[in-house]
């Protein structure tokens, strides 16, 4: 027993720190969007992680926490979403991939992977699901993780709108991630962008893009 407290108290020390990660639901698409900081404590030990990434078509995935055990489960994703597709000739429902998501963690909360993750795509509807590190998945319309999030959740609550357009939504996410970019030594680099949506499917923002908007808003870098 003392082992699995052990571990508890562990993740949740590992889920306090280091990145920050925005997704939401507007009308015909979801938006999802990281820096790309990683952190061990206080050191920086890399500029340019990678922590959004596309597990299939119409899906994508962010990550937080321990960058081994998130990048063991974005692998896990991205392969037996391909395999459904490949049998089934369709992809997989975003509800069915946060809830096989959701099975891998919560078989596991006795030694968890420590992460906290965002699934989020587009199959009839926009859908963005926050899972935890024990399994719990909840669909909401805008959800922020990691150590930065306070700062991006006070973006969200003051412009999110369920009707806004998708430029206006990356505008947001990206003045979010600045936000917490500016607070959170944990957080810093590059802001990564994505869209996703029934025409286009996966769409990662160009760099040069996402830095018209920054300089547009004359946000600091």
């Amino acid at each position: 027993m003392c082992g699995v407290l052990q571990s508890v108290v562990i993740m949740e020390q590992t889920l306090q720190t280091g990145t920050t990660t925005v997704g939401v639901v507007v009308k015909d698409a979801v938006v999802m969007a990281t820096e790309r900081r990683v952190t061990m404590d206080h050191f920086i030990v890399h500029k340019d992680g990678k922590k959004l990434h596309q597990i299939d078509t119409h899906a994508a995935m962010t990550i937080a926490g321990l960058v081994g055990d998130a990048q063991v489960l974005v692998r896990y994703m991205k392969a037996e979403l391909e395999l459904y597709r490949l049998q089934r000739r369709v992809s997989m429902p975003i509800e069915a991939a946060a809830t096989l998501l959701s099975n891998i963690l919560n078989q596991s909360k006795f030694y968890p992977y420590m992460v906290q993750l965002l699934v989020g795509g587009y199959d009839k509807a926009p859908h963005l699901f926050s899972v935890d590190a024990a399994g719990g998945a909840v669909e909401d319309v805008y959800v922020s993780t990691g150590s930065g999030s306070p700062f991006v959740y006070g973006v969200l609550e003051r412009d999110f709108r369920k009707d806004m357009p998708v430029d206006d939504a990356i505008e947001m996410v990206v003045r979010g991630i600045t936000a917490a970019k500016q607070r959170d030594s944990a957080s810093g680099g590059m802001i990564d962008v994505a869209v996703i949506d029934k025409k286009n499917g996966f769409r990662a923002v160009p760099e040069d893009e996402v830095m018209e908007i920054i300089r547009k808003l004359k946000l600091p870098l």
